[in-house]
Formats: structure tokens, C-alpha cells, sequence
């Protein structure tokens, strides 16, 4: 199962183009802190901040809480856009 794409339809002023992409947060932290004692508790952090700029090993561990973006609840969202433009509409400078 790859990504599926729809016939290209064609509208009165041109071809329509859709174009799709996810966005992905990070929500609540899930990190178990009481399993090492047989108990289940949560430390509370509600959404993943990054402590560090993208690219470095700090952009994946949270600022709030302390832990790896993995302990934190994927959230994926899919935009899609569409595009009725016509040939000729692009505008250049």
C-alpha cells in the first residue's frame, strides 16, 4: 500500500491538482515513571517541546519533561489542498 493518486480531473479553467501533506505533533507524554515499582503514573506534560534545535540530539528530547519524543502520543494530521488553476493563471516577476 503506497499513496494512491486520483485521476487528474479537469475543470472549466483547468486542470484540478490536489496536493497532500501530514503534519505531525506530539501530544501528551505516556513515559510510565512508577513501572520499575510495579505502579503506573504520569508526570503531566500535556504537548512535546523541543530542547534543541532541529538537526541535533536535544530536538528529540522534550523540554517539559525531560524524555524522548517517543513517550509522547504521535498525532497525524493530513492536509489536503486543491487546486483548480488554470494554465495560463501563474503569475511571473
Amino acid at each position: 500500500m503506497g499513496l494512491q493518486h486520483e485521476p487528474q480531473k479537469t475543470s472549466s479553467s483547468g486542470p484540478v491538482v490536489k496536493k497532500e501533506r501530514s503534519v505531525v505533533r506530539y501530544k501528551e507524554c505516556r513515559k510510565n515513571h512508577a513501572a520499575n515499582v510495579g505502579g503506573y503514573a504520569v508526570d503531566g506534560c500535556l504537548e512535546f517541546m523541543a530542547a534543541g534545535e532541529e538537526g541535533t540530539s536535544d530536538a528529540l528530547r522534550c523540554a517539559a519533561c525531560n524524555c524522548h519524543r517517543s513517550f509522547h502520543r504521535r498525532e497525524v494530521e493530513t492536509v489536503t489542498a486543491v487546486c483548480g488553476c488554470s494554465p495560463g493563471s501563474s503569475s511571473r516577476r
